[in-house]
């Protein structure tokens, strides 16, 4: 019997300079991000500013992503851009609402006390 080590397999060769790494997939962080905003402006959309500008830039990065990021799967900037959309509606709703609160508080006499 051969008591010998078996030699360790070479590593495969080295990119040429220049080249791209294998295994690199698409840009996808615009698209993510959109992703992201517009959920969270959806959760938060009924905090006025807070979900209204998380919203906007939601909508904003996803169509930026659509167009810099073909690669990148399209549900993602795409779920961005529609929950943005969704999420400033619900807001403006909300601005609405609470304005007209305010002014119905407002216009009750003795409910604002000024010293």
């Amino acid at each position: 019997m051969s008591d010998q080590i078996p030699a360790a397999p070479t590593p495969p060769p080295a990119s040429p300079y220049g080249a791209p790494t294998p295994g690199a997939g698409p840009k996808q962080g615009l698209s993510l991000t959109s992703f992201i905003l517009g959920l969270a402006g959806l959760v938060f959309s009924w905090v006025p500013i807070l979900g209204f500008l998380a919203s906007l830039a939601a909508i904003i990065i996803g169509f930026i992503a659509k167009g810099k990021e073909p690669g990148a799967p399209k549900w993602m900037w795409l779920v961005g851009v529609i929950t943005g959309f969704i999420a400033v509606v619900i807001s403006l709703i909300v601005l609405i609402l609470f304005f007209i609160g305010l002014a119905i508080v407002a216009s009750v006499p003795g409910s604002i006390h000024t010293y």
